[in-house]
């Protein structure tokens, strides 16, 4: 190998260069902890810096902490530890919760009033932030889905609606029913929040088996998953936060929060399956805002059962006889619009004969472009 000075050279600065960037990592990490930190929320010329406090000075004020009126044994110096890695985490991921407080303010109100009728602790509700941030499409690795992140074995077992239509994993008020459901069932087990929360996370048939096999029955002390020995922490850390932002130097005020839903709520039973974009005509409103309110709607129909939807306030009223009278305008309308496939005909060259995109020829005939059609199929054709 010849000698190449232009290549020493470089190797050299980036050796130096990554020792650089070691220590300044140090130093940018001394700096965040031991300064005080600026929100997110509020212009800095309207906030003096010494109002935020510091990461380390956060810490310090945190003597009492509660789950469900059950004590966190923070005078363990092993569970503060524990507690303190997952409260500064997130308080250093600041948009993330900015974005908290703020869908709080539209989703907290509905999740509180169900949790008081059901008689269980309010700190639920912070469960569900941090499983899905209170976001409804939210997916994890393991296929949970939703606002409280259900598996679908778990979601049918409490009675929600899962498969290729309906998804009420991602229904605010469906999942929560289910979620309350099911921290009962939970807690009629363990005996306590705490481990009703863990159990929540890992599953109760494994939390058994660690408090059989370890003969513990103390979620602090026993050893777990690792997600799920962070899992209480995290929650108690977005209790914290959210219910006193101001004090970790979240300065949000009434006009930063989302609004709440205001929606008239109803309940529908029908035979046929309805057109996403006919329910939104029904309800004076778009396709998107329906789809949107009502997140368990997989696709462009509504399948055929019974369904309590969310619509604009003031649109229950004449909803049922404006969908009549769609529903009635699309069944004499479709009667002109169907197209006999014939032999050599394909779905692209369909698409193409009568000019429209062979995704909406696909979506308004539930077909799939893998599978083949056949001479005689008869298929909707919509201007």
């Amino acid at each position: 190998m010849t000698n190449n000075p232009s290549k020493k050279s470089f190797l050299a600065y980036r050796h130096h260069a990554g020792k650089y960037s070691y220590w300044l990592g140090y130093i940018l990490l001394f700096w965040v902890v031991f300064t005080p930190t600026r929100s997110l929320c509020q212009d800095d010329s309207s906030i003096p810096a010494a109002q935020i406090p510091s990461l380390l000075s956060a810490t310090r004020s945190i003597h009492h902490l509660t789950f469900g009126n059950e004590p966190v044994p923070l005078d363990d110096q092993a569970i503060r530890e524990r507690f303190e890695k997952e409260f500064l985490l997130i308080l250093w991921n600041r948009p993330q919760v900015i974005l908290w407080i703020k869908r709080s303010a539209r989703y907290f109100p509905i999740v509180e009033k169900m949790l008081e009728k059901a008689g269980l602790p309010d700190d639920l509700k912070y469960v569900a932030v941090v499983e899905s941030a209170l976001q409804p499409h939210i997916r994890s690795s393991k296929g949970a889905v939703g606002f409280w992140q259900f598996i679908k074995s778990t979601g049918l077992k409490y009675g929600l609606r899962i498969d290729k239509s309906i998804d009420e994993r991602r229904n605010l008020f469906a999942a929560t029913r289910a979620a309350i459901d099911y921290f009962k069932d939970l807690y009629g087990i363990f005996g306590t929040w705490t481990l009703s929360a863990a159990a929540y996370n890992m599953g109760e048939h494994g939390l058994q088996a660690e408090v059989l096999i370890q003969q513990i029955d103390d979620y602090y002390r026993l050893h777990l998953p690792r997600e799920t020995q962070r899992y209480l922490f995290r929650i108690l850390a977005a209790k914290l936060i959210l219910k006193d932002p101001r004090t970790y130097g979240f300065f949000v005020t009434d006009t930063d929060l989302y609004p709440p839903l205001v929606v008239d709520r109803m309940t529908m039973t029908r035979t046929e399956e309805i057109p996403v974009q006919t329910l939104a005509q029904a309800a004076n409103t778009s396709f998107k805002t329906i789809k949107d309110l009502n997140p368990q709607i997989l696709g462009h129909y509504l399948a055929p059962g019974s369904h309590t939807l969310l619509i604009p306030r003031g649109m229950a009223k004449g909803f049922e006889n404006r969908l009549e009278k769609r529903m009635a305008q699309l069944a004499s309308a479709n009667r002109n619009r169907v197209y006999i496939v014939k032999k050599g005909d394909t779905l692209a060259g369909i698409a193409e004969q009568f000019n429209i995109p062979l995704t909406a020829l696909l979506i308004w005939n539930h077909l799939d472009f893998r599978k083949p059609i056949y001479p005689g199929d008869r298929l909707m054709i919509y201007p």
